[in-house]
This record gives structure tokens, C-alpha cells and sequence, in this order.
């Protein structure tokens, strides 16, 4: 497995947050999968695949439409999200990807463009040392477009200064892969350079 690197080419960096630089992926399936059981879903890991990137509340509505039922976007948000919060401390760091950060940290502008709240960003970054690393964070609610439109990484883009052709984006879901190169940015799929690790016990 080769080493995760930069286009020659990049003058900017970003990261995608939860499972590009933080393995909090396991930890989000089993929330989803607790949450929605109770109405009679099976949550697998196929169908978490296929929601990667998608905000939030936003998710419950697709699984409503997916599946038929009224499930209440906030209340049932709330409460996966709770559940994912009080575990997110059993997530760690994802070596290549911080690896990358720490080389290029100060050598070039970085952000990190997810579809989790700001607020649980940052906190996902402290729990990994990493806080301090980024000072552009665009979380789900800085756009009202969310992966796979590329308005997440564009504004990241803006903030750095940066033309989106020059900036090198490392994701690890299909939606924000598809939102990069609508974005015309250049875009690295990290799994390929980690074991992934969904569907193992975290709890």
C-alpha cells in the first residue's frame, strides 16, 4: 500500500471529517442503527453506505421515503446523535490521513469540510489532538447545500483563498467524492489506504 501524498499540484487541503481523519464511522452506524430500529428497519451496513455525507435530519427524511414511515426527523436525529455523542471518545485518530496533516500542517492552507454539525466537529478534532490543526471548519449548518452538491468544499475553497482546481480533497464517501469533482477540485479516496473498519465491535 503506497503512502498517502498531495497532488504536486495542490495549493490547498481538505479533509473530510468522520471516517477521513476520525474512524467515528463504526460509531454512527451502530447510533443509526439503534435509533431506527425501533420502527422496524434494518440498518445495514450497505444502506449506511449509501447515507454517508447526508446531514442529519435530512437522513431521517430519506430513510422516510425509502422506507414508508413518519419517523419524526428531530426527535429521531436528536436521539441517534445523543448516542453518537456520548461514544464518540471510542473513535481514533485514522494514522495516514493525520499523518498527512501533520506534514503539511503550516506548509500550505487546510480545512475540513464535513456533514456533521460544527460544534460535534470540533469536538471530534479535540478528542484526536487535532483541534488546533484547522482553523476552517465548515460544518452542515455553514451551507443549506450538503454533499453531493460541492458548496461544502467551494466555501472551504473561498475561506482559504484558494481556486477550487488548486485544492486536493481527501474523502472517504461516495457523496462528498462526487461533491469534489463537481467542484472541480482534485479528490483522494482514503480508503484505500486504511483497513475500514464499519461493521467491527466498537462497543
Amino acid at each position: 500500500m503506497s503512502e498517502l501524498d498531495i497532488n504536486p499540484r495542490a495549493k490547498a487541503l481538505i479533509f473530510d471529517l468522520d471516517g477521513t481523519i476520525i474512524d467515528s464511522m463504526p460509531i454512527h452506524f451502530i447510533a443509526w442503527r439503534n435509533a431506527t430500529a425501533p420502527y422496524g428497519i434494518d440498518f445495514t451496513v450497505e444502506l449506511f453506505d449509501q447515507l454517508a455525507g447526508i446531514p442529519l435530519y435530512p437522513t431521517v427524511l430519506k430513510l422516510n421515503a425509502m422506507f414508508g414511515t413518519d419517523m419524526d426527523p428531530k426527535t429521531l436525529g436528536d436521539a441517534k446523535e445523543g448516542e453518537y455523542e456520548a461514544n464518540m471518545h471510542k473513535a481514533t485518530a485514522i494514522e495516514p490521513v493525520v499523518n498527512l496533516i501533520k506534514k503539511y500542517y503550516g506548509k500550505m492552507p487546510m480545512a475540513v469540510g464535513t456533514g456533521s454539525e460544527r460544534r460535534l466537529a470540533l469536538k471530534a478534532l479535540a478528542s484526536i489532538g487535532l483541534k488546533d490543526y484547522f482553523q476552517i471548519i465548515i460544518g452542515s449548518d455553514n451551507v443549506e447545500k450538503h454533499k453531493p452538491h460541492p458548496d461544502t468544499f467551494l466555501k472551504a475553497a473561498e475561506m482559504m483563498g484558494v481556486e477550487p482546481q488548486f485544492c486536493h480533497v481527501f474523502e472517504d464517501g461516495i457523496l462528498g467524492i462526487q461533491a469534489a469533482q463537481t467542484g472541480g477540485m482534485m479528490v483522494t479516496d482514503v480508503r484505500d489506504y486504511y483497513k475500514v473498519s464499519i461493521g467491527k465491535k466498537v462497543y
